[in-house]
């Protein structure tokens, strides 16, 4: 009896890991866009700190919760943009948690007046594993909760490194990107045996489309911001694809995530699912949230999912005086009105 509740509980792990090999993601992306793609690193004339959490499917006993948070900067004398991005996912009752924590690196090439092309690498380490605390099997029951299987004692952290690499290319009315994370797929196992975890393609972009130019004396600016993200890791693809729209300091957007020309039994694990946004822009600080709901199997069972973000931008000044003109005024991609990438 013992033996066989030993051999379901490693039959589990192993189903854990095979979700595990998909990475979390946010319906905001671009609130935070160091975890979308490295070449959006230092792609903007200030400082900028973000934070984001996710919460997905809160009516089961233990949602899946995602955080993440990133600071980058522009150097103008090194044309060049630096960042730190950390994640963390926690999932199921028995604390699966898996933590990275990467330094990001972009260059700035100006091919023309008017376009911009942003190549950038991220290096990371990360920590993967469960709480052997919070396993309880039928032998531990049975002797006070100390499992007499020494198997068990295999279970731990797994510690790997972590590469990635991207592109964006952009104007002030369009930008598309790249990124391609987990190139050199990092084992995830924690039973000493093998668990890649796949490489993932990202593909995105977007652009803006004025409404109303904002005369201060008649109506504030108004503008439309559609974009996509289409994604592909192992056996798994899947598409955002929605529009905000944008009276200044407000935002509202509808998005859809799923496949609908796919109805693959994987297909219905992606969580088909109508995204509704709000954000509100102030002078450095924008607050977003975002509610899924799900339209797939799970309908509203599952509670959907919830995601709140906090971007935070402040004045970067040069090193030293005398930086050339052309390099701070690098255009940088946003989803506001702020001064730089759309205006």
């Amino acid at each position: 009896m013992m033996q066989r509740a030993i051999f379901f509980f490693f039959v589990w792990v192993s189903a854990v890991l095979t979700v595990c090999g998909q990475d979390p993601q946010f319906s905001q992306y671009y609130q935070s866009p160091l975890y979308l793609n490295p070449g959006f690193t230092g792609i903007t004339n200030q400082q900028r700190a973000t934070f984001i959490h996710r919460v997905q499917w809160p009516n089961l006993p233990q949602a899946f919760s995602t955080f993440s948070a990133s600071y980058d900067i522009w150097v103008d004398e090194l044309r060049s943009g630096f960042g730190i991005l950390a994640s963390t996912d926690k999932l199921g009752s028995a604390g699966w948690r898996t933590t990275t924590v990467s330094l990001n690196y972009s260059y700035k090439v100006r091919l023309n007046e008017k376009l911009v092309f942003s190549p950038g690498l991220s290096f990371g380490y990360g920590i993967n594993g469960l709480d052997r605390s919070k396993i309880t099997l039928g032998d531990g029951l049975e002797f006070n909760g100390a499992p007499l299987d020494p198997a068990l004692q295999r279970l731990g952290n797994t510690q790997y490194f972590d590469f990635a690499a991207g592109f964006v290319l952009y104007s002030k009315a369009l930008f598309f990107g790249s990124a391609f994370s987990h190139i050199n797929t990092p084992n995830l196992s924690i039973l000493n045996g093998e668990a890649r975890l796949p490489m993932k393609m990202v593909f995105h972009g977007g652009g803006r489309i004025t409404l109303n130019k904002g005369i201060r004396t008649v109506a504030r600016a108004s503008y439309l911001t559609p974009s996509f993200v289409y994604r592909i890791q192992g056996p798994s693809s899947q598409l955002d694809l929605g529009v905000n729209y944008h009276i200044d300091p407000v935002s509202v957007g509808v998005w859809y995530r799923g496949k609908p020309f796919d109805k693959s039994v994987i297909g219905l694990m992606q969580q088909d699912a109508m995204i509704f946004t709000m954000g509100i822009y102030l002078k450095n600080l924008t607050v977003g949230y975002s509610y899924d709901f799900t339209t797939s199997q799970l309908s509203t069972a599952s509670g959907g999912a919830h995601e709140i973000s906090l971007m935070y931008e402040f004045e970067a000044k040069p090193l030293r005086k005398g930086v050339k003109r052309r390099n701070r005024l690098i255009p940088c991609p946003s989803f506001n009105s702020k001064a730089g990438f759309w205006n």
